[in-house]
């Protein structure tokens, strides 16, 4: 019951008197934190190893054409790549750019927006193209860890070269990952920060093993021998190596994305360790390839991949298993950046608004079910259209080099404008606008091969964007603002008029936050046009979300009366959202201060005499009416963000309405009507 409610989510009885439980002043830097980073952030980026060098032989014939010199080469471009996309670029300098503890291409954009409102652009491009990566990882790591069981005998005489059987675990493995999202990234990241440790170490130990007695591989930190190899002979793809060399850097900007979940402290602490085991372990893969340059048995094996080929026998059944739940863990970097870019991207306005929960103790911890849902199922599909990891491979890569793309560009902006930088904005600009236009470039071969699924995703996801954002424009050019003030008199007429029915005691609209005594005309005309409501006392009620847990506050303005009220409720992330709890309670306590006269309820269940009376909500939806004069592709945007609107979710589920009385009201969008012809009376009579 509603009365019972209110003693569990009680709010301040003082109005605009604070109060917040607990205080989140971002996540401290601590062992057990940089242990979360490792199971939530570098998932992607630190599964790496299992597929790039996999990806550079395939595209250059095979073990059969490998030598000393292109092997260099390679482990060079590898390098130095991580070394200046995810090292300099992500996390010495985007990091530097968060939106309070939040991190990604939308949070980036916030702090940009004012610099010009061509940014949305990029801001949407790479927002998009991001999020299509999120769909693509779980089903490349996830599928590549799973074949890698063929590397074992015993598994291989039950798996046989029958692929299906490789889909089918790829996609249980899948599933039981997205169900397990709600428990929220704080307790998902406790499970796996520890298995991720264990894995880095694997990492480093078999790079280690592989390369003890011949140190000559470290040759492959000179820069000179990458830059070599993309116009040497020996290199059959020419720059389009960079393709696949950029698969070593693909995690870079979900880590970027995931800062708000763990705090930039902690990855700071965790990033060299992170670094020195993937460096490793690419050191090993080539002293390997290296002793193994003439083996015709390993040629043979198709879609080789040294990451397996290289561990011993003894501990290769150790090292699947724990690829395995590192292909899991990649996903999850994915899925966390992705709840992360959506809920800023409704915080812009460029998506709809869905339910999103905070699981843990942290705001930038979040979970999106319907978000959880739609990656699920896509993900799932990609997994059954491609079948296989080499294929996946393909698509993999093209989408998240546009994301990095509009990242430098935005970040570019961001050190020219917000920080007042001259010379590095353009030096960054140029450099790593140029290295990843030739990743970009690059990529771009493997777009018949699998990438057109990425861009599709990505276009697609833009396209809601772009539809949402236009829509918005639209409702933007027919806002009027009123001031309440102006309405008094009408308000105190309508209370008194006793032809007209009450609705409730209390009719209560969910608005905007507005300035002074504004209102939106959309609640007047629904008050005094649309079925005339009569009520005992009017509430406004704005909903702002704290950055804090527990914040639980609220103010009230009564503009000079005793029935028509703003009420603006400050709630911290963890409360819930209960407005009509919220509310009673709030109208409970201004009729024992006297501010609002008492509302006698003769019939109730918990008695009579009871001061609160009956509550009505109205939510509002803009329609566009037939006779709108709008362009058609306008008018297909704003019915297009209707449609969109409706599969997001209801009004009535996000303030907790479910078992309040509601009523959804249609307002028309005051736009322009087209010009029509009057009647004309006709002189024939009806017999």
């Amino acid at each position: 019951m509603e009365e019972d409610a209110i003693k569990k989510e009680k709010i301040p009885t003082q109005k605009g008197k604070m109060s917040s439980d607990k205080k989140t002043k971002g996540i401290p830097v601590s062992a057990g934190a940089a242990l979360i980073a490792l199971g939530v952030v570098y998932g992607d980026i630190g599964t790496s190893p299992m597929y790039v060098m996999k990806s550079i032989i395939a595209g250059n014939g095979g073990l059969n054409q490998m030598n000393e010199e292109f092997i260099l080469g390679a482990l060079s471009l590898i390098i130095w790549t991580v070394t200046l996309l995810t090292t300099v670029k992500y996390v010495l300098v985007a990091m530097q750019a968060d939106n309070h503890g939040e991190g990604g291409i939308f949070a980036l954009y916030s702090l940009v927006k004012k610099c010009g409102k061509w940014l949305i652009i990029p801001a949407m491009i790479g927002g998009a193209a991001l999020l299509a990566d999120g769909v693509l990882t779980p089903a490349v790591t996830v599928t590549t860890a799973i074949e890698g069981l063929r590397s074992i005998p015993v598994i291989y005489e039950v798996l046989g070269d029958d692929q299906m059987r490789i889909v089918v675990i790829t996609l249980i493995i899948i599933s039981i990952l997205f169900l397990v999202q709600k428990a929220g990234t704080s307790l998902i990241g406790r499970a796996f920060g520890p298995l991720m440790t264990i894995w880095f170490l694997f990492l480093a130990g078999a790079g280690i093993y592989n390369m003890a007695g011949d140190l000559s591989i470290l040759r492959a930190l000179n820069p000179l021998r990458g830059i070599a190899i993309l116009f040497s002979p020996l290199n059959h793809v020419g720059i389009m190596i960079l393709g696949s060399v950029f698969l070593a850097t693909t995690g870079a900007e979900a880590l970027y994305s995931d800062m708000g979940h763990v705090g930039k402290g902690n990855i700071y602490a965790s990033w060299p360790f992170v670094k020195v085991c993937l460096i490793l372990n690419y050191f090993g893969q080539g002293a390997w390839l290296i002793q193994n340059q003439g083996n015709q048995a390993l040629a043979k094996i198709e879609d080789m991949n040294p990451f397996f080929e290289m561990l011993p026998h003894s501990v290769r059944g150790i090292g699947v298993i724990l690829s395995t739940i590192a292909a899991i863990i990649a996903s999850q970097a994915l899925i966390t950046g992705s709840f992360t870019l959506v809920s800023e991207a409704t915080r812009l306005d460029l998506m709809p608004r869905m339910k999103i929960t905070y699981p843990s103790q942290t705001k930038g911890q979040s979970y999106i079910p319907l978000v959880n849902m739609v990656i699920w199922i896509s993900c799932s599909l990609v997994v059954l259209y491609f079948k296989s990891s080499a294929r996946l491979e393909s698509a993999y890569g093209l989408a998240i080099t546009m994301t990095m793309l509009m990242t430098t560009l935005l970040l570019f902006v961001y050190l020219w404008k917000i920080k007042n930088k001259r010379f590095i904005p353009i030096v960054f600009l140029i450099f790593f606008g140029g290295l990843e236009g030739t990743f970009f470039l690059s990529s771009l071969s493997k777009f018949w091969k699998g990438g057109y699924v990425a861009l599709l995703l990505a276009v697609l996801l833009l396209l809601i964007m772009v539809i949402w954002q236009e829509g918005t424009a639209i409702e933007r050019l027919q806002e009027v603002h009123l001031h309440i003030k102006d309405y008094i008199p009408m308000f105190d007429e309508l209370r008194k008029d006793e032809s007209i029915f009450y609705l409730a005691d209390n009719l209560v609209y969910i608005t905007h936050e507005r300035e002074g005594d504004m209102m939106d005309r959309d609640v007047l005309y629904s008050i005094f046009n649309k079925n005339t409501k009569r009520a005992k006392a009017y509430w406004f009620v704005s909903l702002i979300v704290s950055d804090e847990p527990y914040t639980n506050e609220y103010t009230v303005e009564n503009f000079g009366t005793d029935y028509i009220f703003r009420v603006r409720l400050k709630l911290g992330f963890k409360m819930h959202q209960r407005v009509n709890v919220y509310l009673r309670q709030i109208v409970g306590d201004m009729t024992k201060s006297g501010e609002l006269p008492p509302q006698e309820q003769k019939y109730s269940i918990y008695g009579r005499g009871g001061k609160v009376g009956s509550f009505k909500f109205c939510m509002l939806k803009k329609m566009l009416v037939p006779e709108s004069e709008l362009a058609s592709f306008k008018r297909l945007a704003i019915s297009l963000k209707y449609k969109i609107r409706h599969l997001a979710g209801s009004q009535m589920q996000w303030y907790g309405l479910e078992g309040s009385a509601v009523i959804s009201e249609f307002v028309p969008l005051f736009l322009k009507a087209k010009a029509t012809k009057p009647l004309v009376r006709s002189e024939e009579e009806n017999n």
